[in-house]
């Protein structure tokens, strides 16, 4: 029974690649808008499909190198996983990022009309993306896991291959948010600080040369690098609690039925979240412009109502197949508890960078005073974002394990335990698609505002895009918040798969054994390596943004100084954007490939070295990486909406002293935000699921080469 139960996975993905293909030839039957809108909807097109084929065309060369090696040091098996994981990546961010370089110009369009229509479109567009990324992750994974079962292939001992789909996964989202995030941030840093605090020109103003790379950025970034990072958090999340079943299964913790059934559960919640996030699109609309918020809220809370409902009949249908009388309904608690979670963190985020909430506000009202009580205001107010978020996810890790304690006897209850963390993770990540749809939305109302600008619309046109771009920050702030949430649950649950194959490998060679403690000064070595690489992770990639922004600056200075009649908008004076997409390209393709190499190459020579120090690193960088994450997500999603609360009016409005200010925190905050702050998030999963992939490696070597000296 449970291996059919493993079917509803894939045939749930290709109702959700259906109705994503739905979704996205319904956006695009849409009115495009006028002929200077397409122009520049098609300018947009150009440079983002160019950049992402020369982003791809970098990573086959690593990808194949990394397979290369996974199928001599692991298995073939592993290494062809490894390739699908990221190939079903690349698939996703291109067709998220298709349809919303193309949904922009349609978005303005719709916004003649009024923001009802508007919505549909922007969030039509962005759940394309959403059901794409989850349906393809699914049903990659799935077919895996199928595939094997069927082949009579032992699964229990062969999870590497799986394995490995979430390795590529991971390594392909780790580069596709550093090099967007660089390209992005790069743009839009330069188009900010020459366009509107040196030149004093507006926003999405067509005379700005950077204009164009900041939009194309948008979507490399906002839309494909996001997309990329859920993609391999929701395949994560399925992965965490299906390894920790064959770890107990190995452990016979579980045996016959009730392991087939841990090893699917899985499987048929994600199944299910993708389903109920299909349902959840019907109730996203709305007439009122104040009610933008609401009615994407709802379609959020309706996804996750069912998916609660779903959580509960699947772990009862479980408890009545057992075997052995396990009292499996306490998994509701656990996965429960991981959905709450990243409700709660989401509504928490919400508040520290909304601009209708105190925090912001406050932010917004130091910029009166000058540039550094902005800055300290809005770094003190991310530090402050971290501590609600830590302690819910403390809450939610230990409530997983609590109820996961109950459903087997006292001599198993840790071990279920464990698995109650990793269906906590699930359970946050069952409405990726839906919380992918509503990041995906805001790149989009972004771009409609940027066209509706530079195409010369009516101001009632820009202002009905920028209330939908306003929520769009706060949605993608959000999305951040789930995602890392999401990444310290999952890394966590295959942190505990990665000890606990060790450990039962190094015991059955008779090799020393495991010593994680604060004891031993090597497990202290490691947590201090580890944590202290979040660190070495945020500098790289915030020092590659600047480096591009420098370069983007003198570019932008050099054309308003040199073309004559650019920067005073003579008739038929129009800026070089190409120059600026080429500079944004190459940064960011010259800069990403180092911090992704350096998170897959790390985590393998520690482990070469020593086990027990690359244990102390995975705990370092969890537990450094989640908080500074947060922090640098928050901190700049709060920069951004105080200078657009400023710009509503408050505080002196446009142009005012205050606003300058919120500007250059809004600028600092953009690579926070949008680069260090969701690549570090990445950083978390790829070193652990890299170190689960790696340890038949390390296996062959006894635990390290240093491991029987160090223990």
């Amino acid at each position: 029974m449970a291996e059919y139960l493993a079917w509803l996975a894939p045939v749930a993905a290709v109702i959700g690649l259906a109705v994503a293909a739905y979704l996205a030839f319904w956006v695009l039957k849409q009115d495009p808008g006028n002929e200077r809108m397409q122009h520049l909807s098609g300018l947009i097109q150009k440079g983002a499909t160019a950049f992402l084929f020369a982003e791809y065309r970098a990573l086959i060369i690593f990808a194949v190198i990394v397979a290369i090696i996974l199928g001599v040091a692991i298995s073939p098996l592993t290494a062809a996983a490894f390739l699908t994981g990221g190939a079903l990546s690349v698939v996703a961010g291109y067709i998220g990022m298709y349809v919303a370089t193309r949904a922009n110009t349609r978005t303005t369009q719709a916004a003649v009309t009024g923001i009802a229509k508007a919505l549909r479109v922007a969030y039509r567009s962005g759940l394309t993306m959403g059901l794409t990324v989850a349906s393809l992750g699914l049903m990659g994974l799935s077919l895996w896991a199928i595939v094997l079962l069927i082949g009579n292939v032992d699964l229990f001992h062969n999870i590497e291959a799986v394995d490995g789909f979430v390795m590529g996964a991971s390594s392909i989202a780790l580069f596709a948010r550093v090099g967007g995030g660089i390209y992005t941030k790069a743009a839009d840093v330069g188009a900010d600080l020459v366009g509107k605090v040196e030149a004093g020109i507006p926003e999405d103003d067509p005379r700005n040369p950077g204009v164009i790379a900041d939009n194309v950025g948008d979507n490399v970034g906002d839309v494909a690098g996001m997309g990329a990072d859920l993609y391999e958090s929701y395949a994560g999340a399925i992965l965490a609690p299906m390894a920790l079943a064959v770890a107990m299964t190995a452990a016979q913790v579980i045996t016959g039925t009730d392991a087939l059934l841990a090893l699917v559960l899985p499987l048929v919640l994600a199944a299910g979240g993708i389903i109920a996030s299909i349902i959840g699109l019907f109730v996203v609309n709305t007439n009122d412009s104040s009610k933008v918020h609401k009615a994407l809220d709802r379609g959020t809370y309706l996804t996750s109502g069912i998916v609660f409902v779903l959580i509960l009949v699947v772990v009862i249908f479980w408890q009545s197949s057992s075997e052995t009388d396990l009292a499996t309904v306490w998994f509701f608690g656990s996965a429960a508890a991981g959905l709450a979670a990243g409700l709660a963190i989401g509504k928490i985020t919400e508040y520290y960078t909304s601009y209708h909430s105190k925090p912001v506000q406050k932010i917004a009202q130091a910029s009166e005073s000058g540039y550094a009580t902005n800055v300290i205001e809005g770094l003190s107010t991310g530090m402050l974002s971290t501590v609600l978020p830590a302690i819910v996810l403390v809450a939610a890790v230990a409530i997983a394990y609590i109820c996961g304690m109950q459903v087997g006897g006292a001599e198993a209850a840790m071990q279920f335990g464990v698995y109650g963390i990793g269906l906590s993770a699930l359970g946050m990540l069952t409405t990726t698609a839906t919380t992918v749809g509503v990041d995906a939305y805001g790149p989009v109302a972004d771009n409609a505002g940027g066209i509706a600008e530079m195409a010369g619309l009516p101001p009632e046109i820009r202002e009905r895009t920028d209330q939908l771009d306003s929520v769009g920050n706060t949605t993608a702030a959000v999305a951040k918040g789930f995602a890392v949430s999401s990444a310290a649950l999952t890394a966590l649950a295959l942190f505990v798969a990665f000890k606990t194959n060790l450990e039962a490998g190094l015991t059955a060679a008779g090799g020393q054994p495991l010593d994680i403690n604060l004891a031993n000064p090597f497990v202290i070595i490691g947590v201090i390596i580890g944590a202290m690489m979040p660190f070495f992770f945020g500098a790289m990639t915030m020092g590659a943004v600047s480096r591009a922004a420098n370069a983007m600056i003198i570019e932008i200075r050099r054309q308003f100084r040199e073309i004559k009649g650019l920067l005073a908008g003579e008739p038929g004076v129009e800026p070089d954007t190409e120059a600026c997409v080429r500079i944004s390209t190459n940064a960011a393709l010259k800069e990403m490939m180092l911090p992704g190499i350096l998170a897959v190459v790390i985590p393998v020579v520690l482990g070469i070295l020593d086990v027990n120090i690359l244990a102390g690193f995975l705990i370092g960088v969890l537990a450094c990486g989640f908080l500074m994450s947060v922090y640098m997500a928050n901190t700049g999603g709060a920069w951004d909406n105080a200078k657009k609360y400023i710009e509503t009016g408050a505080h002196g409005g446009k142009g005012s002293d205050a606003h300058k200010a919120a500007v250059v925190g809004d600028t600092v905050g953009d690579p926070f935000k949008d680069t260090s702050g969701p690549s570090i998030n990445i950083l978390i999963k790829v070193v652990t699921v890299v170190s689960l992939v790696f340890v038949p490696f390390f296996l062959t070597l006894g635990g390290g080469f240093l491991h029987g000296v160090l223990s």
